[in-house]
Parts: structure tokens; sequence; C-alpha cells
């Protein structure tokens, strides 16, 4: 029983450590396909969006 239990932990350690790099070289991947001018102009809209909304 405690083999099992130190299994699962591992197991549920192991999802959670995949996901997070999943998560990170998506990320990447999205920003990499984004010239970064464009990404520049949209952030800087959103902002004043923001601003404006406040």
């Amino acid at each position: 029983m405690e083999n099992e239990k130190d299994n699962f932990w591992l197991y549920i350690g192991g999802i959670i450590a995949l996901a997070v790099v999943l998560v990170f070289l998506l990320k990447s991947r999205e920003m990499e396909s984004v010239p970064v001018k464009a990404f520049e102009e949209t952030k800087a809209e959103v902002e004043r969006q923001i601003m404006r909304n406040k």
C-alpha cells in the first residue's frame, strides 16, 4: 500500500511538471509566430483601452 501511495504522488508531480513545460513551450512558440512590432502595437492598444475604461 505504501509503495502505491508513493507512486501516486510521483505520477501527480510528473503530470504537473509536464503541464508546466508544455505551457512554456507553447507560449514561446506563440510568441515566435507574432512579429515583435505587431505584438508591441497590440499591447499598447490594449493598455490605452484599459486606461480609457478606468
